[in-house]
């Protein structure tokens, strides 16, 4: 069977790396710029695919746009969370746990929208969510982002805390990437 071969709208290699791993799949980062304006994460994520179909050269162009939902913060830094408070992860996630400082609400939720659009023009949108509580100090150094951060519910590790695999199975973007493998399938695309 000929693998599906992709390229992945995102400057971030790590995503590109990890949703190849996720679809079994060459998933090909390109640092494209997309204004992530919409107001949805699928949204983000099919303004994303549609720029990466651009520069794909036959293959489907990807897009992923995700985020993290804290309830006490009244679902911040959501659509934003790439950008919120700060240029780096550590930026990010000192500004969080600051905000969250005292809180007794710590819920949160991970969400992730991936966008496939084929060459054909069809598009195929997915959405997952994981939801969890916000840890009271960053724990482990696997992932990136908010991962540190971030107790999916049932575990008492972060994601960061995770091994790769275990990551896959609960995570947002594990869930999301095997909803869009399925779908994928679905729609004879293999």
């Amino acid at each position: 069977m000929k693998r599906l071969r992709a390229v992945l709208a995102t400057g971030n290699a790590g995503k590109a790396a990890e949703l190849s791993r996720l679809l079994g799949r060459d998933v090909e980062a390109r640092a494209i710029e997309v204004d992530e304006d919409a107001d949805t994460y699928a949204g983000n994520a099919l303004r994303k695919a549609h720029a990466a179909l651009a520069a794909a050269d036959g293959r489907i162009g990807l897009g992923d746009d995700s985020g993290l939902e804290v309830d006490a913060l009244g679902g911040e830094p959501g659509l934003r969370s790439a950008r919120w408070a700060g240029p780096t992860d550590a930026d990010r996630n000192t500004a969080l746990l600051a905000r969250l400082d005292g809180a007794s609400d710590r819920s949160a939720a991970f969400v992730c929208a991936l966008a496939a659009v084929l060459p054909d023009g069809r598009e195929i949108i997915v959405e997952e969510r994981v939801s969890g509580v916000i840890a009271e100090a960053p724990r482990g150094d696997g992932g990136f982002g908010y991962d540190p951060l971030f107790v999916p519910l049932g575990d008492s590790r972060t994601v960061a805390q995770l091994t790769p695999d275990e990551k896959d199975v609960v995570s947002h973007r594990g869930r999301a990437s095997r909803a869009l493998a399925a779908a994928l399938t679905e729609a004879g695309v293999t």
